[in-house]
């Protein structure tokens, strides 16, 4: 059996901040119909503008990466991250 994954995707929010929400909202809530993944988003403590998308527990890793990148398209959430750029970490357990 594979041990599940959890993926960390932190980045820098550019542009308005509740429009930023409404499309990572979005972003989460398709992957968590889609998937069965719920996600959830949090921001830095001392940086209010740096975010990170957090979903725990993937069986599926390929299938995870596939629809986030769809996901990440149909919402358009890249437009929102500094220069384009979000950072995604994989772990596993130890």
């Amino acid at each position: 059996m594979t041990s599940p994954t959890h993926y960390y995707i932190w980045f820098r929010v550019a542009g308005d901040l509740d429009q930023a929400r409404s499309a990572v909202a979005a972003l989460v809530a398709d992957l968590n119909v889609r998937l069965g993944i719920g996600g959830r988003l949090v921001k830095g403590r001392h940086d209010p503008r740096t975010w990170m998308e957090i979903y725990e527990n993937v069986t599926d890793a390929a299938a995870f990466e596939r629809e986030l990148d769809a996901a990440v398209a149909r919402h358009g959430v890249a437009r929102f991250a500094e220069n384009g750029v979000r950072n995604l970490e994989a772990f596993l357990p130890t």
